[in-house]
């Protein structure tokens, strides 16, 4: 896939020079991956809570309409998943992405239309009132340095890095997420912070669908931001406050082969082709299994760009194997395991028709080394990123993912970094998202 330098559209700043196409695909492919190529970490947070059984089916709240294939949305709520464990991790996450997002915090209509939504029978007024409780403490966050929050400039955006199985049958499921948040706003002189959570989503199967019957949430594991990497400033933001960007909407629907399944032809579709690429990118079977990332490949990448970016790829998972001492198994030889993870904070589109589109997303990435050496800690790393797609074979697939400047909060306030070890709870392909 043809990597190239190109000026950031939503920024007047002009993009770094072009670095060695391996480091190039390090980051902008592999997200953490490239971090980890460039000798660049990232990282983030989990915690443990214990597991529920599932509810009963109940009769849904309302029809909802759709708006195209698979997942759709209804008062800003996905909804429709697949009766599947990545099915489960989709709605886990979506569900926190949406309490996270501004309108949830700020808009108590909005914010009880989402919940009526999102909530099983006999959940709802328990959920509203956690869920206002939630707004009310947050909601100082998206002030920034001013007195009152504006709306309109508010930065809350959720990125879910990894997705754990606690719990599965044909009734219900418990997933712990491991998140970064950013929150703050564009206005005043305080960058926005990042911060990480460990959230337990309990889910009940009702009426062919999904539904939220209980949530829970601790701080995760912090991971410090990669020290190559400054807090832009208030203003920098803007190109993702509500109205400029949209939040990622996971689907976990899967073809035969566990990629993801064909996407809408529109510009919804290609928004999440773009962000399961990046995601699968920053897999770390991406550098470790060279089957995984040849099938991958052949089911996001264009024709056109297939054979290259194989080559690239290949080179670039060699490269950060070698730099990091990672055999096969995804393990260094004193049982240390390599962590990657990639996930989108927000997207927007740049341009659309029906044969061709680009996306800019917000990324964090997460890269490094879970185990006793601390100087190879996993570490995030927040960047903007480019994947043009064109329409092809039923499908939208990728022609070029390319890195942009970096969007940087800043770290949280007062919480010491994880040690390195305590990230391998974070990694492996069991704990890998569902995709859009």
């Amino acid at each position: 896939m043809p990597i190239r330098s190109r000026r950031n559209v939503s920024s007047s700043k002009a993009s770094g020079a072009r670095r060695s196409s391996a480091k190039l695909w390090g980051i902008a492919a592999g997200g953490a991956a490239v971090v980890t190529a460039a000798g660049v970490v990232v990282s983030m947070t989990t915690g443990t809570p214990p597991a529920t059984a599932p509810s009963e089916s109940a009769p849904a709240h309302s029809a909802p309409q759709a708006s195209g294939e698979g997942v759709r949305e209804l008062h800003g709520v996905p909804v429709g998943y697949p009766h599947t464990r990545s099915g489960a991790k989709a709605a886990a996450a979506n569900y926190t992405t949406v309490s996270g997002s501004s309108q949830f915090l700020t808009d108590k209509d909005a914010r009880h239309r989402a919940v009526a939504v999102m909530a099983a029978k006999g959940s709802a007024d328990a959920a509203v009132k956690k869920a206002d409780h939630a707004a009310e403490d947050a909601v100082a966050s998206l002030r920034g340095d001013t007195s009152k929050v504006s709306v309109k400039k508010t930065v809350a955006r959720t990125g879910v890095l990894s997705a754990h199985v606690l719990g599965f049958d044909a009734h219900g499921a418990m997933v712990r997420l491991w998140t970064t948040t950013v929150r703050g706003s564009t206005a005043g002189h305080a960058t926005p912070k990042t911060g990480f959570q460990s959230v337990t989503v309990t889910l009940t199967w009702e009426s062919d669908d999904w539904k939220l019957k209980d949530s829970s949430a601790s701080t995760g594991l912090v991971a410090p931001i990669d020290v190559r990497q400054a807090s832009n400033v208030p203003g920098d933001f803007s190109d993702y406050v509500p109205a400029a960007a949209e939040d990622p909407v996971l689907s976990g629907a899967e073809d035969r082969s566990g990629f993801p399944a064909p996407y809408g032809h529109n510009e919804r579709g290609a928004r999440a082709a773009a962000v399961s690429a990046t995601m699968l990118y920053g897999d770390p079977r991406f550098f470790t299994d060279e089957d995984w990332r040849h099938r991958m490949l052949s089911a996001t990448a264009a024709s056109s760009v297939l054979h290259s970016v194989t080559s690239d790829t290949d080179s670039t998972a060699r490269l950060v194997m070698e730099n990091r001492g990672v055999g096969a198994d995804g393990t260094t030889v004193d049982g240390s395991e390599l962590i990657t993870r990639t996930a989108a904070l927000a997207t927007r589109s740049i341009s659309y028709s029906d044969q061709a589109a680009s996306v800019e997303l917000w990324t964090a990435s997460v890269g490094g080394v879970a185990g006793k050496d601390e100087t190879q800690r996993p570490q995030v790393a927040f960047l903007r990123m480019t994947v043009d797609l064109v329409w092809e074979d039923g499908t939208w697939k990728t022609t070029a993912v390319t890195p942009s400047e970096p969007l940087v909060p800043s770290p949280p306030a007062m919480e010491e970094a994880a040690p390195a070890d305590s990230f391998a709870d974070v990694g492996g392909a069991s704990n890998a998202p569902a995709t859009a």
